[in-house]
């Protein structure tokens, strides 16, 4: 089964109908006693503000709660904002964030064409990840950001996208995993994507 971090995030529904379609059971995690054995594996989702998104956390206990399941070893994934929730903080209020991966998080500056980042992008698998299985190289993802994943360690930086510069888009490793697009809204790629990951 397929846990579902809900702390109210705007694309909590579209990733939890994409997971359907692919025929996994889902449930909807608001708060750590939802939890039960049958989950096996975790998705964070994320549309809005990460220091609003990491005030309900912190407030619900989800935030413990993830930190808990993965150290148990239940694997992780982040979408969009919650891909950047999994780094350590966060220039979007300032915030101290999950910390799972080391990094932070800045804001996109004046030297980019414009902000938000917005549209179809090219992203590059760079460490031939499990997540890229029957994925071709600088396949299209849909994104919609300000602020982007700046991981610490070039170990942690499974796939990468330019948009004025080189920049993750897919950060992690064999159990905690993001990606800064929006594969519930990326067709055929991001559809394989997500069936990487559940299965």
């Amino acid at each position: 089964m397929i846990g579902i971090i809900d702390y109210g995030a705007g694309n909590l529904h579209s990733v939890l109908k994409a997971i359907d379609r692919l025929g996994y059971e889902t449930k909807l995690i608001t708060k750590s006693s939802d939890h039960d054995e049958s989950v096996t594996k975790l998705i964070l989702p994320g549309v809005g503000n990460a220091k609003v998104a990491m005030d309900v956390l912190n407030e619900t206990g989800l935030s413990d709660y993830i930190k808990i399941e993965v150290s148990k070893g239940t694997p992780l994934l982040g979408i969009c904002l919650g891909m950047q929730l999994l780094l350590e903080t966060s220039e979007e209020g300032n915030v101290e964030c999950l910390g799972l991966i080391k990094g932070s998080v800045p804001l996109f500056k004046e030297t980019v064409e414009k902000v938000p980042h917005m549209g179809w992008n090219q992203v590059k698998d760079v460490q031939n990840h499990f997540l890229f299985h029957q994925i071709p190289q600088n396949a299209d993802f849909y994104f919609v950001h300000s602020f982007y994943a700046n991981a610490t360690e070039e170990k942690d930086v499974l796939g990468g996208t330019n948009y004025g510069f080189d920049f993750a888009s897919v950060i992690g490793n064999e159990q905690v995993m993001g990606v800064q697009f929006h594969p519930e809204k990326s067709g055929k790629h991001g559809i394989q994507l997500l069936e990487n990951y559940c299965k």
